[in-house]
């Protein structure tokens, strides 16, 4: 059965999608915990990253600098961290996230009902950032 990242890549569940290319995909979360946070998601379905191919391995790093220079750009944090934890959805996956403090890398701090146009207005200035 496909993930539910799957079923964003392939369109059959609404995404905010950012980037893509032929091996990885790049959207907004749901569940926010800061405006910018975004996953970056191999297009194989792979739930730990220890067991992806080296190739893309590789490929979904070098994804998530692009996308992460974007929210850089964007949003001029400290840093952009990058997270690799993945317990909610079984397929691997890097949080991008722009921070001016490590204490703001905490999920209990994610937003669960986040502004709809709040989220368009992101992904739009990611997408131009991108582009």
């Amino acid at each position: 059965m496909p993930t539910v990242f799957t079923r964003i890549m392939n369109r059959e569940l609404p995404g905010r999608i950012v980037h893509e290319d032929a091996r990885n995909v790049a959207f907004l979360t749901i569940a926010p915990i800061k405006p910018g946070h975004t996953l970056v998601v191999p297009r194989l379905e792979i739930e730990h990253w220890i067991d992806l191919p080296d190739e893309a391995s590789a490929s979904l790093w070098a994804t998530a600098a692009v996308v992460g220079r974007a929210i850089d750009t964007v949003f001029r944090p400290a840093k952009v961290g990058a997270m690799l934890l993945g317990l909610e959805v079984p397929h691997v996956h890097i949080h991008l996230l722009p921070i001016d403090s490590e204490n703001e890398a905490d999920f209990r701090l994610a937003d669960q009902q986040p502004d709809p146009a709040q989220l368009d207005d992101v992904a739009e200035r990611i997408r131009r950032a991108l582009a």
